[in-house]
């Protein structure tokens, strides 16, 4: 199955963004070492909508600035089921592993920093998470939007099997939230 990406516009979101870190890099070079400052940012609208990026530059802010740039670039809409996700994953990045486990209502987020981060920022309420693994920050970010993007969306999933969604979860099914932008009065 090929599965293409949905193009997202920024522009009609209501984004908001969360620095999950800052580091000061230097590069040593003929006359000593230029320091910048290197920053990763989770940008999402809080409806299923969510993105990540890296920003570099001399100044604290200007890198921010070009981290959110950035993250508005590689946008993508998460499945949501109630407030939660549809169903455990596990996503992948270099040597770090993120699980991802839906919860019932009132369980909250059970998860650590960069995990938080981005969950917080796609919507979802209830979650357990479980990082694996590096901790490194950007590792867990990339694995955390690994195991995001390779969601299936129930509906689709029952479409394709012939069956109701309640037949595929065996459950009534909850109202599916509003994952549509809002519109621009």
């Amino acid at each position: 199955m090929i599965r293409t990406r949905e193009k997202i516009d920024p522009a009609q979101l209501d984004l908001k963004d969360t620095v999950v870190a800052i580091n000061r890099v230097t590069k040593v070079v003929k006359g000593g070492k230029n320091l910048s400052f290197s920053a990763l940012v989770v940008l999402g609208d809080g409806h299923g909508v969510v993105g990540f990026g890296v920003g570099k530059a001399r100044e604290v802010p200007s890198a921010i600035k070009k981290g959110i740039e950035a993250a508005k670039k590689s946008l993508i809409r998460v499945p949501i089921i109630g407030t939660s996700i549809p169903h455990e994953i596990v996503g992948h990045y270099g040597a770090g592993s993120v699980l991802l486990k839906p919860a019932p209502d009132g369980t909250g987020i059970i998860a650590g920093g960069a995990v938080r981060a981005v969950v917080q920022a796609a919507g979802i309420t209830n979650i357990v998470t479980k990082s694996l693994g590096s901790d490194n920050g950007h590792n867990v970010v990339r694995a955390t939007f690994a195991g995001l993007t390779s969601l299936r969306d129930p509906m689709s999933v029952a479409r394709m099997r012939g069956k109701t969604l309640e037949e595929l979860l065996g459950r009534p099914a909850a109202p599916a939230p509003v994952t549509a932008p809002p519109t621009v009065a």
